[in-house]
């Protein structure tokens, strides 16, 4: 059996390989790229088909017949390619109208000239049979037309072998592979025609088709394992190279096709070996992201997005890719960092807030004021009047009248020296101003501004807080603490009764007490201490009055400062206030080198 049929089936198979590879550009229509593409390889089926049945022909018109099957295809296979290879390599711009149209100019020449040729015989000069190999071949002998075609073709092809090497040197390494594929499946029609037509090795028939089967191998490998039709050209990575926004690109398919060094840095586990994954592989981490994909194109404004530095947030819009005739052939992820401005955002509505609660504060105190201020001042009054009028008709003193009106004016002193010590922290517009504190210098501090009202009862004030115990609290509101919680435990202590205090680490805060003898407090007063509203003053072991606006000043600096306030007291025994404040950011030390039990003022 002659080798022909062996050949035939060889040729059949390359035809397989041109029209499966047209097939899968075919699905891939919306891409320019793809249209290129598979024409090319529409037209190698041509040839490869045509020249498999012309070594099956036994007469020399049967072979002219197979041979213009061929020249449907072989005349316009170059400029396919070339066109091909420049939405490939970045040049889509060169790929106008009007180029198009200059380009076929010559195929279209050769395609009339290899049909006309018995007119002129400008492209084969003759053809005859030649039965050397045991079933007729076609002897040619060509003309003018002929060499001009080839001139033709393999000019362009080396323009665009030129072109893909260029792609190839500067592209990165995980898109080099595909680079590649495409550069060893060209040579393979073009390597197999140049062999063929040098005459350096005999070849009795024409290896120039066959060259389809290596090129069909190479292309569809580099298809189904390299996404090669999908890959952005070089003008496209080179832009993705700059940009510091991530830019993710997908098929219709959500298939990952391309992505730029950021991109890599966002999502963790994107690599070359990426491409081709789906994105609900590659958006495991992250189902905000992976919900976005399947809709339409859309933006998420704020998305956080834990990775190799650190937890970030970002703006997210997603957008169609579309063709010239502005249909979709793809999306593209944008992720733009967005994290210093989430920050400053999350810092100015903080600050917002605490303003709001500190203003909200300030307008509950006026009405404490109101409330607590109208009636001592209003007795005051009144007991003048009184006083003046006694007076005026007995022309005596009233010892009674005169008591109750200097305890009325402490009491009313007492008051608003709590409302000076308030609106004095709050000078620069009520802004918490945290620093990093002794807190047994400012305890011992107000105990010595305290220490005429503890000794007129003979109550002991004792601090068990060694120094370089550090907090991290604002220093006017950390006195107005102090202070209060003092003046409270001094009112309700009696005589000749003692007030401790003291410090303890609790993980990073420190928890202070104030202890003291006193009468403790009822039940039914507990219940309204520290509460959002404000209870009624109550007279102290000595007629003071105490447990009003004090203690509330308390509670709200001690959460403004970030911290907690809370008391324990056993009615005719005493009470311990607590209240709680953060360390320094880097965590203070309490000295160990002064553990002195206590020190007594």
């Amino acid at each position: 059996m002659s080798y022909n049929l062996y050949l035939f089936a060889l040729l059949m198979t390359a035809t397989c390989c041109s029209l499966v590879l047209a097939y899968l550009c075919w699905k891939r229509r919306s891409l320019p790229i793809a249209i290129s593409y598979g024409l090319g390889m529409l037209t190698g089926s041509f040839y490869s088909f045509g020249y498999a049945f012309e070594i099956l022909s036994t007469t020399l018109e049967h072979i002219r017949f197979w041979l213009r099957i061929e020249y449907i295809g072989i005349p316009f296979g170059t400029v396919l390619w070339f066109i091909m290879v420049l939405q490939y390599t970045g040049r889509q711009a060169w790929v106008t109208r009007r180029n198009v149209v200059l380009l076929m100019i010559v195929p279209v020449i050769t395609f009339i000239a290899h049909n006309t040729n018995e007119w002129h015989h400008l492209f084969y000069k003759s053809m005859t049979l030649n039965y050397t190999e045991g079933f007729p071949l076609v002897t040619l002998v060509k003309g003018p037309l002929y060499a001009l075609h080839v001139f033709y073709s393999y000019s362009f092809f080396v323009i665009g072998m030129v072109f893909l090497v260029q792609m190839f040197i500067k592209s990165p390494p995980r898109m080099r592979i595909p680079v590649a594929l495409m550069i060893i499946g060209s040579w393979g029609p073009y390597g197999f025609t140049l062999v063929y037509l040098s005459g350096l090795v005999y070849m009795p028939v024409d290896i120039s088709p066959f060259g389809f089967l290596i090129s069909g191998i190479f292309y569809i490998w580099g298809i189904y394992q390299f996404n090669m039709l999908r890959l952005a050209p070089l003008a496209l990575q080179q832009v993705f190279s700059s940009m510091q926004e991530a830019v993710i690109v997908f098929d219709l398919d959500h298939m990952l096709t391309s992505f730029n060094r950021s991109a890599g840095e966002v999502i963790d586990g994107l690599n070359s070996r990426s491409i081709g994954k789906t994105a609900s592989e590659l958006f495991t981490g992250s189902p905000l992201l992976l919900e976005l994909m399947r809709q339409e194109p859309s933006t998420i404004s704020k998305l956080h997005l834990s990775n190799r530095s650190g937890d970030k947030f970002y703006h997210v819009k997603l957008s169609y890719i579309r063709n010239n005739s502005h249909k979709p052939v793809g999306k593209m992820l944008l992720l733009s960092d967005v994290t210093d401005s989430v920050r400053t955002e999350e810092r100015l509505l903080d600050n917002a807030r605490q303003l709001s609660e500190l203003n909200t504060f300030k307008d509950r105190m006026f009405s404490v004021v109101a409330h607590d201020i109208r009636d001592p001042i209003a007795v005051l009054v009144n007991l003048m009047e009184l006083l003046e009028e006694e007076m005026q008709e007995h022309g005596e003193s009233r010892t009674e009248v005169v008591d109750e009106m200097g305890q009325q004016i402490r009491n009313t002193f007492a008051l608003v020296e709590s409302l000076l010590e308030f609106f004095h922290t709050q000078t620069g517009g009520l802004l918490l101003q945290p620093l990093e504190r002794d807190l047994a210098l400012s305890v011992e501090w107000n105990l010595r501004l305290l220490s005429v009202r503890s000794g007129s009862k003979q109550i002991r004030l004792i601090s068990e807080i060694p120094e370089g115990t550090y907090v991290y609290a604002d220093k006017e509101m950390l006195d107005l603490i102090i202070r209060n919680l003092l003046t409270n435990a001094i009112k309700f202590t009696t005589v000749g009764g003692s007030i401790s205090l003291k410090a303890e680490r609790k993980d990073t805060m420190i928890v202070v007490s104030v202890k003291d003898t006193g009468e403790g407090i009822a039940r039914e007063q507990a219940d309204t201490l520290l509460q959002d509203g404000y209870p009624v003053s109550l007279l102290g072991t000595e007629g003071e009055r105490g447990i009003g606006l004090g203690l509330s000043l308390c509670r709200e600096f001690v959460r403004l400062n970030g911290g907690e306030i809370w008391f324990d007291s056993i009615p005719s025994e005493g009470s311990t206030f607590y209240f709680s404040l953060p360390l320094p950011p880097v965590p203070a030390l309490v000295s160990g080198s002064r553990t002195e039990g206590g020190r007594t003022v």
